[in-house]
């Protein structure tokens, strides 16, 4: 620590950005201790979100190495990558990445801690060609706290006397401990002084900066395989404060990877167990019904029961900067039912009817909602999809069905179906206006869940008493039945001839072609 020179140069680093959004893996901890998310892509760990789904803190966190002659290989771009679940249904993976030129292997296991905000990596190195010890295995790690690169700061510190790597951003902490020694550290600004730059020059962290303030920042410690059984686990711990952080990882060290990853497995397993055993393998080997259920899962928030975000990832993030916060790491009431649906067709009724009432609590006084939000229900975009106002009453209508809403649990969500109706009709059936499609227009789709949601609503109304209303959305969705292919049937002469067909649906039909209106009447 005293051979560290006091602030890293460079400041504050190249413009931030995100990275891929080709996810391998997903996971979590089904535990409420563990408010921690992690991704994974092209062999390393990516996106780290805590406290909140919606909050990522990470950009990548992956390893480099160096040896003889000047050699560098970075594991994400210059490795052969196979990542696979250690159990069918369970986020717990095994990444072994193979040097593209034969020269290392490195093997990795990785969980969060059901107990704590951690994310644990059990990690063993290989030399294939020459002697580990002729190698260099530094762990590269890019903050990104709360969904933003700029404004980290990083800095080399102790705890219980043992050196550690923190960093934070917008009052967030996180910490890197190793249960191996660290023979180098560094913080430095990315693209100028970071742990990349130094060893693509240098082949070792030459100039070891305590502290890196206020940019784009990125931590890097080497790693000492030389002890014990030649693996090493690194322990990413997350907190309010900086004692919180390093507190969390050190204590998941000393409880020990196996104990977590115990605890991980049967939380899980648990949670599987209890769905409906839909299990077909494919030619692969691969369990797609329990993957997919634990996508699904995994996407869930831990604090706030019925809310999950569409996917944990940023889309084209190499482009996206701080100026996009949101990614895909939002609500989007569309996609949310339909996790809702994958949950209640799995088995899990409890979910999906947590997903209904979390909707509830979210619907805006208009009868809508947001186009997509925060998991406290602010709204990110501004826009209106007509399609996201209906699906959830098509989620109720779901769960009525199967007989999952009835009696004084239905009429809790009446209000919110008859003002989702309500909504629809006033000013449907055109697709609203969002942030992609500007002008709106008139959709097939669109069209299909508004109508099955007016129907769907009438079923529910006229169940309860309310026939003139329900009549009101029967005639108002033949209406708009009627004119479907009025709306979106068109065909170029040429090529409708060329391919021997009378026309085709258009994705998005311009507005204004015709009076959409419904029959007169009241709402519901």
């Amino acid at each position: 620590m005293s051979d560290m020179i006091d602030f890293a140069t460079g400041a504050p680093g190249i413009g931030s950005r995100w990275t891929s959004s080709a996810k391998s893996g997903v996971g979590t901890a089904l535990s409420v201790a563990s408010p921690v998310w992690f991704t994974l892509s092209h062999g390393i760990l990516n996106e780290i979100y805590y406290p909140r789904v919606d909050s990522a803190c990470t950009r990548d966190f992956g390893f480099l190495v160096t040896g003889p002659d000047g050699y560098f290989s970075e594991e994400k771009r210059d490795c052969e990558q196979e990542t696979t679940p250690l159990e069918d249904g369970v986020p717990a993976f095994s990444i072994v990445n193979t040097a593209l030129d034969g020269a290392y292997r490195i093997r990795k296991q990785i969980i969060s801690d059901p107990a704590r905000a951690v994310v644990l990596q059990r990690i063993s190195f290989s030399a294939l060609k020459g002697r580990t010890r002729d190698y260099r295995v530094t762990a590269l790690l890019a903050p990104h706290l709360v969904n933003a690169g700029a404004s980290n700061s990083a800095w080399i510190g102790e705890f219980e006397g043992a050196p550690a790597l923190f960093a934070s951003g917008r009052s967030r902490y996180l910490a890197l401990v190793s249960s191996a020694p660290w023979r180098a550290m560094s913080a430095g600004f990315v693209g100028t002084s970071d742990g990349w730059q130094q060893l693509s020059r240098h082949g070792r962290l030459a100039d070891q900066y305590q502290r890196a303030d206020d940019g784009n920042v990125a931590l890097a410690g080497e790693i000492d395989f030389s002890g014990g059984d030649g693996s090493v686990v690194l322990a990413l711990g997350f907190g309010q404060t900086e004692h919180e952080a390093a507190a969390v990882a050190t204590r998941s060290l000393k409880d020990g990877f196996d104990h977590a990853l115990d605890k991980f497995i049967a939380g899980w397993r648990k949670w599987q167990d209890g769905l409906v055993p839909l299990d077909r393998k494919a030619e692969d080997g691969i369990n797609a019904y329990r993957v997919s259920t634990a996508v699904l899962a995994t996407h869930r928030a831990s604090d706030r029961p019925g809310a999950a975000v569409a996917s944990l990832s940023i889309p084209w993030g190499y482009s996206k900067g701080d100026d996009d916060l949101g990614g895909y790491h939002l609500v989007w009431p569309r996609d949310l039912v339909e996790t809702a649906g994958g949950f209640l067709a799995a088995g899990d009724a409890k979910a999906a009817l947590a997903i209904l009432d979390y909707l509830r609590e979210l619907q805006q006084p208009s009868g809508r909602w947001a186009q997509n939000f925060w998991l406290d229900g602010k709204p990110y975009w501004p826009g209106v999809q007509m399609d996201e106002c209906a699906f959830p009453i098509l989620l109720a209508d779901m769960l009525r069905r199967q007989g999952h809403l009835n009696g004084k649990t239905i009429r809790r969500f009446m209000p919110m179906i008859k003002s989702a109706a309500g909504y629809i009709l006033a000013n449907g059936p055109s697709t609203g206006e969002d942030r992609w499609e500007e002008d709106g227009g008139y959709s097939p789709f669109t069209l299909a869940v508004e109508i099955t949601a007016l129907l769907a609503a009438a079923d529910i109304l006229e169940a309860e008493g309310e026939t003139k209303a329900a009549d009101h959305l029967r005639e108002t969705a033949d209406c708009w039945n009627e004119q479907i292919e009025k709306w979106t049937f068109e065909g170029d002469p040429d090529l409708c001839r060329s391919l021997g067909i009378a026309g085709y649906y258009v994705r998005i039909a311009a507005p204004g072609a015709t009076d959409a209106a419904g029959p007169a009447g009241e709402t519901p």
